[in-house]
């Protein structure tokens, strides 16, 4: 059994049994995680003072004097052109919530080792000691020299949906909130192969989503750009409609391109009959209303570690089963598209990353699985090794084919 930790030290240490033992030594967490998990590497040799000469002083001036002149430049003799910013402030972390910046830090750390690890792209954490809208933008806009790109991470929603739409129309950089475009893309991914292995198109369904937070609104938004046949979103207070008076502006213009259908009252009711449910939202969903949906339905529950719908539930009703966990088959993790989003886009140098770039991502992901596909089988490991070529290869030609490419 794991020792009881108590009153963890400031050291890294903490009382256990009376004395100041390691948490690493009880914890393997801790172990990979002391010191942190990344380090700044020189991708030039600094061996003697003709290196010294070129990588500072003096020939580092006559770059600085190029760019000066011609500022495209930076792209090709700095790092900008290959750095992503990692941008949090900790009020949405994983399944933790407001915990803070600095609490967030080993999350972003992880975060820019994925980035590394699986799109082969360069990213630095950044966590900010402030919550106010106006105050994240103007940080990240002064930040922005310094960046190809910023990925927004485990910002709390609506806040989240201004911050990411003020940063777009002020920076001429790709601009991402993962917890909302990273999740969509994959759930697409993962829907595109389920209908495809069912025998139908994404426009012949129904789908609900629980959940009308980052995730949720642009999981809906993404579904109806790709043409699904309907789909409603649920918050706590049941399904999001137009006739509803308590719509925050978000959930509002939400109403407004879902739920054609005009379905009213809570999820449960919205699921009878419905060929997919997507979860985003940590609630639970009852065995009654999953057992209601259409034969050979869908049933992807994202919650992480406890899944809307357990999956031995699922599996007695529904045709697919996806998860947010990795121990079960279907796993839609977002480490499947930022990593070669952002690799598209840097490599192009987009200004942007368009609904047709995400829409192309989701694309390539659902490709790879091809002749494979299966029950078990809809989305790829993150460890495919085909994954992020393909991905980062679409969001490419995607950003040429819109005119958001620079090179």
């Amino acid at each position: 059994m794991a020792a009881e930790i108590v009153n963890p030290r400031s050291d890294g240490t903490t009382d256990q049994d009376g004395g100041a033992e390691p948490l690493d030594s009880f914890d393997p967490a801790f172990a990979l995680h002391r010191g942190g998990k990344m380090a700044v590497q020189a991708t030039v040799p600094v061996r003697d003072k003709d290196d010294l000469s070129l990588a500072y002083t003096p020939g580092v001036a006559r770059v600085c004097t190029a760019i000066a002149e011609t500022p495209e430049l930076v792209n090709d003799y700095t790092w900008k052109s290959n750095v992503v910013a990692v941008v949090t402030d900790g009020t949405a972390v994983l399944g933790l919530g407001d915990i803070g910046p600095q609490a967030s830090l080993p999350v972003m750390e992880g975060k820019a080792i994925l980035f590394k690890q699986f799109g082969g792209v360069d990213a630095v954490p950044i966590a900010l000691d402030c919550t106010d809208v106006d105050d994240i933008v103007e940080t990240v806009v002064r930040l922005a020299p310094s960046f190809g790109g910023v990925n927004l991470e485990d910002i709390s929603a609506p806040r989240c949906f201004e911050i990411e739409r003020r940063l777009q129309e002020r920076l001429d950089i790709p601009v991402f909130h993962d917890d909302q475009h990273g999740t969509a893309v994959v759930t697409l991914a993962a829907l595109r192969n389920a209908a495809r292995l069912s025998g139908r198109e994404i426009g012949q369904l129904r789908a609900v989503i629980s959940g009308a937070g980052a995730a949720g609104v642009a999981i809906a938004r993404m579904l109806v750009e790709a043409g699904i046949g309907d789909v409603a979103v649920a918050d706590r207070k049941g399904v999001v409609s137009a006739d509803r008076e308590d719509l925050t502006p978000v959930k509002r213009e939400l109403a407004g391109f879902t739920n054609k259908a005009g379905v009213t009252g809570p999820l449960e009711d919205a699921l009878a009959g419905a060929d997919v449910f997507i979860g985003v939202s940590g609630g639970t969903v009852s065995e009654d209303a999953v057992a209601s949906m259409a034969e050979g339905a869908f049933v992807f529950a994202m919650a992480n570690p406890d899944p809307e719908v357990h999956p031995d539930v699922a599996h007695k009703y529904a045709a697919v089963v996806a998860t947010g966990r990795s121990d079960f088959p279907n796993q839609i993790n977002n480490v499947l598209a930022f990593p070669g989003i952002f690799a598209g886009a840097l490599q192009v140098r987009a200004t942007r990353i368009t609904e047709g770039m995400k829409i192309a991502a989701a694309e390539a992901l659902a490709s790879v699985v091809g002749d494979d596909l299966a029950a078990d089988y809809v989305i790829p490991s993150p460890f495919d090794e085909r994954v992020a070529p393909a991905v980062t290869a679409a969001v490419a030609a995607a950003a040429r084919a819109e005119g958001v490419a620079r090179r």
